[in-house]
């Protein structure tokens, strides 16, 4: 597990454990970065199983079958059978299909949402009037935001479909005076994110403190808009998906672009309303994460889904145009094809053997062994460590997380506990030849110190939190 995967988890398992839904909590510390809906399905998934490290990647799974039978839905439908499998197809031998829904991470939840939302609005835009298919995405698009706060982006496709009614491209269903009922789908969606908020906020108002009215002000505005306009991390510039993401995270479609391109500018030129929608939507969705001042190479995944069915109908004529009516071109196509595809399911069991035990579970099973179960201080700390502690955690809050003084200022006043330290903050506090070396991660090398490694240069004022933590039971 990365330490997204670690995290979630974490929270979903906290989750189960402490009965607080609507606040989710890392270490009984408010956790205030993402909305809960992930948590709660990989929860569910764990209550549904007792395997919560099965369960974190069932969600995943459930998305990429979703979103398999959504394409081969729709391409049938606006097209053939053909089409329906070849889009279903596409989407499954990309790259980035690859690497994203197989992970235990929100983004591969978020495909769920993202298909659901423009399968129903696709129903209704190109294949209706299906006001009920439109309000099923309408309420999909809900869902989204509350499992990632751009879970409306299927919305995006309605800006193309008005041009297309409004200068009468064919392809597309024109529904005048429906405004009502067009204003009725926002009702829809604001309706499912209320399934998550309005219990929020009547919990924090009746119940909560300052903590929990602070949580609402950061997942509602700087963890979306403030973060969206101004990130402070994984900052890049505008380019960047064009550059570094899209040729290598979108084969092998990208490779197909330099023929793709001139043959949609030809179906556009015939004003095909399909084609515009779609790829409208798909370029949209793109630029709508390029004005972002922070970007992640997931983050316009949701933009494949779209793109694979735009590019379904034209593969039958990029195989005739590259091989004509060569049998042996065609063959080495179906080869390469299997042969790709064989690659991937190959390397899903590869990478498991390789990667091996999880660092932090080894480590926390030591420290619990070495300090029979005593009080654990936290230093530096990852969810990894949270995560597979078999012992009570004392931490002073994850963003304030160096807090080697105050491990030894909680060592001084309780000699009983001991305190997991990285090496680079050791001998700030500690004496390096009365600690105990353990195991390493991607991040430290741990060591393990009792009250009588205290080196005396450290006695900061009381910590303003302390958090205590302990798992019922091992869950994993």
């Amino acid at each position: 597990m990365n330490v997204d995967e670690e995290r979630f988890l974490g929270v979903a398992l906290e989750m189960l454990q402490s009965g607080s839904w609507f606040i989710p909590h890392r270490a009984a510390e408010i956790y205030p970065d993402k909305p809960p809906l992930f948590m709660w399905a990989v929860a569910f998934f764990t209550w549904l199983t007792g395997l919560p490290k099965i369960a974190l990647y069932l969600p995943g799974l459930l998305s990429a079958a979703t979103a398999t039978v959504v394409l081969h839905d729709l391409g049938r439908r606006l097209w053939n059978r053909r089409v329906g499998r070849i889009a279903a197809l596409l989407f499954l031998a990309t790259y980035q299909t690859y690497s994203i829904l197989r992970t235990g991470q929100i983004d591969s939840f978020l495909c769920l949402w993202v298909a659901l939302g423009m399968y129903g609005l696709v129903r209704h835009l190109l294949l209706g009037p299906a006001w009920g298919w439109f309000y099923l995405g309408c309420a999909a698009m809900g869902f989204g935001v509350i499992s990632k706060g751009v879970g409306f982006v299927p919305a995006l496709m309605l800006i193309p479909y008005f041009y297309a009614v409004r200068k009468g491209w064919k392809g597309v269903v024109a529904m005048p005076g429906q405004g009502p009922r067009w204003w009725l789908g926002l009702l829809v969606m604001l309706l499912a994110i209320a399934v998550w908020l309005v219990p929020l906020v009547v919990t924090a108002v009746l119940h909560g403190g300052a903590a929990e009215l602070a949580y609402i002000k950061e997942i509602l505005l700087r963890q979306t808009a403030h973060r969206y306009a101004s990130a402070w991390d994984h900052r890049e510039p505008f380019w960047y998906f064009f550059v570094k993401v899209i040729p290598q995270y979108w084969l092998p479609m990208f490779l197909a672009l330099p023929w793709l391109v001139p043959a949609w500018r030809r179906q556009l030129l015939k004003h095909d309303g399909r084609v515009l929608v779609l790829l409208g939507w798909v370029i949209l969705v793109v630029l709508f994460f390029c004005l972002s001042s922070g970007k992640r190479k997931l983050y316009i995944y949701p933009a494949l889904p779209g793109l694979a069915l735009v590019a379904a109908p034209l593969v039958p004529w990029l195989l005739r145009r590259w091989f004509g009516q060569r049998p042996m071109g065609r063959k080495i196509f179906t080869v390469v094809a299997v042969l790709w595809f064989g690659l991937w399911f190959a390397r899903g069991f590869v990478e498991a053997h390789k990667e091996g035990r999880n660092p932090h579970e080894t480590l926390m099973n030591e420290t619990a062994a070495l300090t029979q179960g005593a009080d654990l201080v936290l230093v530096n700390w990852r969810e990894g460590h949270w995560l597979f502690a078999k012992q009570p955690i004392i931490h002073f809050g994850f963003i304030d997380a160096s807090t080697v003084d105050q491990a030894a200022l909680w060592l001084h006043e309780h000699p009983n506990a001991y305190a997991l330290v990285p090496a680079s903050e050791l001998e700030r506090c500690f004496l390096a030849d009365k600690a105990r070396k353990l195991g390493e991660t991607s991040r430290a090398q741990w060591f393990l110190v009792g009250a009588d490694a205290d080196n005396g240069s450290c006695r900061p004022a009381p910590p303003a939190n302390v958090y205590r933590f302990s798992w019922h039971t091992s869950t994993l």
